[in-house]
């Protein structure tokens, strides 16, 4: 099998990966901190067997890494992890998985919003279909790709004291020119 072979192996198995909505949440909990398959069912409200599964799946499709094991009750709990800068030098990911993660993330902004308390400051919302240079494009995105990076970072396990539940969804991208549109 060539290299290229494994990369469309693995780029198959994150589609996969992404074709159910509680892994994308899944993933948002393994940011704070590493997570066993109970821990995980415990937060989601699902069964011990139904977050192994999801999270086997996640780990075959290369989008949550190992983080060690630890002795329970006379067995073995293995932790998993999202880590958020894996990707960053991976090279391009294919515009089918890109296009799947766009879904996946626009399907759980849906759920989120069902479930957000809008703050008294007002709301940080936009949506825009823009025309800008290229260099204030590619100098925007770094600094929105700083500040997601920053804010992965700054997670913490769910429930840690003195934190808040936050959803974050950003997604940029250089569409196509109109006469593609048809």
């Amino acid at each position: 099998m060539s290299l290229g072979d494994d990369e469309t192996t693995q780029n198959r198995a994150a589609l996969r990966a992404m074709a159910h909505p509680i892994r994308l949440r899944i993933m948002s909990l393994l940011t704070g901190a590493p997570l066993t398959a109970a821990e995980v069912a415990r937060e989601l409200g699902i069964s011990h067997a139904n977050a192994s599964y999801h999270l086997r799946n996640l780990l075959t499709g290369g989008l949550i890494v190992p983080a060690g094991e630890e002795k329970i009750r006379g067995g073995v709990a293995k932790r998993y992890r999202y880590d958020t800068h894996r990707e960053e030098g991976l090279g391009p990911v294919p515009d089918e998985r890109l296009r799947a993660d766009f879904n996946a993330v626009a399907d759980e902004l849906i759920r989120r919003v069902r479930i957000t308390r809008f703050p008294a400051e007002g709301k940080l919302l936009a949506d825009a279909e823009l025309w800008v240079d290229r260099e204030t494009w590619r100098a925007i995105r770094t600094r929105v790709h700083d500040a997601i990076k920053e804010l992965h970072d700054a997670a913490q396990p769910p429930r840690t004291p003195g934190t808040i539940r936050t959803g974050t969804t950003v997604a940029m991208f250089e569409m196509l020119p109109p006469e593609t549109e048809k």
